[in-house]
C-alpha cells in the first residue's frame, strides 16, 4: 500500500485488453442472444475466463490467483463489455471474495481461495437485498441464531443473481436483534454458505424472469442450518466487512459501464460515417454527431474518475466518494451513449441482430444497481459536502 497512489494515463494493461478481447471474439452477439432466448447461463464463457486466470485476477498468488491490482480487474470487465459481451454472469466473484480475503481466517482462506481461483468452487452469489428493506440494509429481516456449533437462518433475499450457478454464497444476516444494538450498523454478520449442502435442505432458490438475463433469483431460508465455521470475521461486524466489497463492486461496475459506453460510441460513430441519407453521411448532421461526441467526452471523464477510485482502493485509502462518483458518472455516460446509438441507428436499433437493444437494456440496469443514482447523490451531499441528511 502507498500513501501516494498514481494513475497510469496511458492505455493501461494492453496485454490484458488484447487477451480478453480475443476470448470475447469467440462469443459474438449470436451467443448472447441465444442465451436470452433460453434464459441460459454463459457456462463456456465463464469457464474460459476462469481457466485463463482472469476471474482470479484479484486473488493473491499464494492462493493460486494472479494477484493483480483493482485497476487490472476493471480493465478485464471493461474489455468484456466493450466487446459486446456481458460480465454479469461472473463479475461478483471479483468483489465478493474480498470479504473472505480481508476478513476470513487463515483456515477459511486456505480452504476456499485456491478452489475459487481454479474454478473448482464458484463464488458468484451475494445475498444482501431483501424485498422489504431494499437499500435500507441495516433493517434487513433475515436472522441467523446461534445454536450450539451451528447457526439457524430464517428469512428471504431477492435479486440474488447467479445463486443457481454458484457453489457458495456470501450471506448477510442479523445475528443481534435491532433493538439490542447501539447502532443499526452493528449486529449484522456475514457467512459463507455452501449452497450445495443447503439447497433443498432449508434453502429454496427461485429464478426471477427479468428484463436482462442476469440469472436473478429469490432465495428463501426456512430453518436453514449452517456450521458456525461459516461465519466470516467477528460476529456483529458484517456490515463493515461488506463496505470494502461495496466500494470494489462500484469500481468494477463502473469499469463495465465504461466498456458499454465505448461499445455504443464505436457502433454509432462507425455507422454514422457509413450510412448515407439525402446524399451525405448521417454523421455530418450535428443532431447525430454531437450526442455521440458528448457521450465520448462523458465516457472519458468517467474513466478517469474510475482510475482514481481504483488507485485509492489499491492504496488502502478512503475511496467511498470516488467509487460512488465513478459508478454514477460511468453508468450515466453509458446510458447517454446508448441513447445516442439508438438514435443514430434509428429503427434498425430495434433489430436484435445489431445487439444495440440488448446492450441498451443491460446498460439501463447500471443506474439502479448495485446502488441508485439518488443514493449516490445523497452520499455526496451528506458525507462529502456536509449537508443535512436528505432521507
Amino acid at each position: 500500500m502507498s500513501d501516494n497512489p498514481t494513475l497510469d494515463l496511458g492505455l493501461d494493461y494492453p496485454e490484458i485488453r488484447e487477451s480478453v478481447a480475443k476470448i470475447c471474439e469467440k462469443y459474438p452477439g449470436e451467443y448472447w442472444r441465444k442465451l436470452e432466448d433460453d434464459a441460459g447461463y454463459p457456462t463456456d464463457f465463464v469457464k474460459e475466463l476462469t481457466e485463463t486466470g482472469f476471474l482470479g485476477a484479484l486473488i493473491p498468488e499464494e492462493y493460486g490467483g494472479a494477484g493483480l491490482p483493482m485497476r487490472a480487474a476493471c480493465v478485464i470487465l471493461e474489455t468484456i463489455h466493450q466487446a459486446g459481451c456481458n460480465a454479469g454472469a461472473c463479475h461478483a466473484q471479483m468483489y465478493i471474495m474480498g470479504a473472505l480475503l480481508r476478513h476470513g481466517s487463515p483456515e477459511q482462506k486456505a480452504q476456499y481461495l485456491p478452489k475459487i481461483a481454479s474454478g473448482e468452487l464458484r463464488l458468484q452469489a451475494f445475498g444482501v437485498t431483501e424485498p422489504t428493506s431494499g437499500t435500507d440494509t441495516t433493517n434487513l429481516k433475515t436472522k441467523a441464531v446461534k445454536d450450539g456449533d451451528e447457526y439457524v437462518v430464517n428469512g428471504q433475499k431477492v435479486w440474488t443473481s447467479r445463486a443457481l450457478h454458484s457453489d457458495l454464497m456470501l450471506l448477510l444476516a442479523r445475528t443481534t436483534p435491532l433493538d439490542q444494538v447501539k447502532k443499526k450498523t452493528l449486529g449484522l454478520s456475514i457467512f459463507l454458505v455452501d449452497l450445495r449442502e443447503v439447497k433443498g435442505n432449508g434453502c429454496e432458490i427461485q429464478p426471477i424472469d427479468a428484463m436482462v438475463n442476469h440469472n436473478a433469483t429469490e432465495v428463501f431460508f426456512d430453518n436453514m442450518r449452517i456450521p458456525a465455521s461459516s461465519l466470516i470475521g467477528e460476529e456483529g461486524k458484517g456490515f463493515y466487512y461488506i463496505l470494502d466489497g461495496m466500494n470494489a463492486e462500484r469500481i468494477l461496475i463502473a469499469g463495465e459501464s465504461v466498456g458499454d459506453a465505448r461499445f455504443f460510441i464505436k457502433k454509432a460513430s462507425d455507422y454514422s460515417k457509413e450510412r448515407s441519407i439525402f446524399g451525405r453521411p448521417i454523421g455530418q448532421n450535428q443532431g447525430v454527431q454531437f450526442p455521440i461526441a458528448r457521450a465520448y467526452a462523458e465516457t472519458e471523464a468517467a474513466a478517469l474518475m474510475n482510475q482514481k477510485a481504483a488507485a485509492l482502493f489499491e492504496a488502502g485509502m478512503d475511496c467511498g466518494a470516488e467509487a460512488n462518483m465513478a459508478k454514477m458518472l460511468a453508468s450515466e455516460a453509458a446510458w447517454h451513449a446508448g441513447e445516442a446509438c439508438m438514435q443514430t441507428f434509428g429503427g434498425f436499433s430495434f433489430a436484435r441482430e445489431y445487439d444495440i437493444e440488448r446492450k441498451w437494456r443491460e446498460t439501463r440496469l447500471m443506474q439502479i444497481a448495485p446502488i441508485s443514482t439518488n443514493l449516490i447523490l445523497s452520499y455526496i451531499g451528506q458525507h462529502v459536502l456536509g449537508m443535512p441528511r436528505s432521507f
